[in-house]
């Protein structure tokens, strides 16, 4: 993995789903996303450790424990750390209002842009029909997430030796199948509506693991996508423009224009 050349540094940076404790959890990408990224505030929104798989099989390895200090360090050297538990990570929904070395764990909250625009900041679980209604429908389908993601493990394993980046089974059939792209439509509209309600201009949030950024009726819906499927962020430049950022097609721009 080559690095993207020059640090950036961006106003706030909003990632999510990074599933650590999973083999699917593409840690290394996010830690060197971090490295090439610095800002005055970082918001984790959800699922950045799964406990559900956690609970079933220990799997910790050191790059996991990587991200977690490189973020504990962000917080020491003074980046405003906001952690909103997701339904994954939901245990420490316990710990609201609390702040453990410097990341102050919250329920959600409203970030205002420099350019003075208020976004409510949530997970977005509780929108989900599915986990807030029929919990155990959820991790059934959580079985087979994983599986699609072994098989990509192989399939991306061969990608690498080939010279290709990055490319997710589980993104290419979310995005192809009729009943998920229904899905995912009707998550976004909930989450404008609700943004709508609380009388702000928008909404960042994560879950379903589908970077985007739109306007939906006069709302600006923005999830940060996922560290799993897509490598993933939202970031906000110090103008207040916000932005999704791709890593791995960063990467990808930066290896065609090193062979050009």
């Amino acid at each position: 993995m080559e690095p993207v050349s020059g640090k950036r540094t961006y106003r706030s940076i909003w990632i999510s789903d990074v599933h650590l404790g999973t083999r699917g959890s593409k840690a290394d990408y996010l830690l060197d996303f971090l490295k090439y990224s610095d800002s005055e505030y970082l918001y984790l929104v959800g699922d950045i450790v799964d406990g559900w798989r956690l609970k079933r099989a220990w799997y910790w390895p050191q790059s996991h424990n990587d991200v977690i200090q490189k973020i504990l360090r962000r917080a020491r050297k003074g980046t405003k750390v906001y952690y909103i538990p997701g339904n994954h990570d939901e245990t420490a929904r316990e710990y609201i209002g609390i702040q453990f070395g410097g990341v102050t764990v919250v329920n959600e909250i409203i970030h205002e842009t420099a350019d003075g625009r208020r976004f409510l900041v949530i997970h977005g679980d509780q929108f989900d029909a599915v986990v807030k209604y029929a919990k155990w429908l959820a991790l059934i389908g959580d079985h087979a997430y994983v599986l699609l993601l072994h098989l990509n493990t192989g399939l991306n394993f061969v990608r690498r030796k080939l010279g290709f980046t990055y490319w997710s089974i589980a993104a290419y059939l979310k995005h192809r199948a009729k009943s998920a792209v229904e899905y995912i439509g009707n998550y976004e509209t909930a989450l404008a509506e609700e943004a709508r309600r609380r009388e702000v201009d928008g909404v960042i949030c994560g879950h379903i693991h589908t970077a985007e950024m739109r306007n939906i009726e006069g709302v600006l819906y923005c999830n940060d996508g996922d560290w799993v499927e897509s490598c993933t962020a939202l970031v906000e430049h110090a103008t207040g423009e916000l932005e999704i950022i791709n890593w791995t097609e960063m990467l990808r721009q930066q290896q065609v224009k090193a062979a050009a």
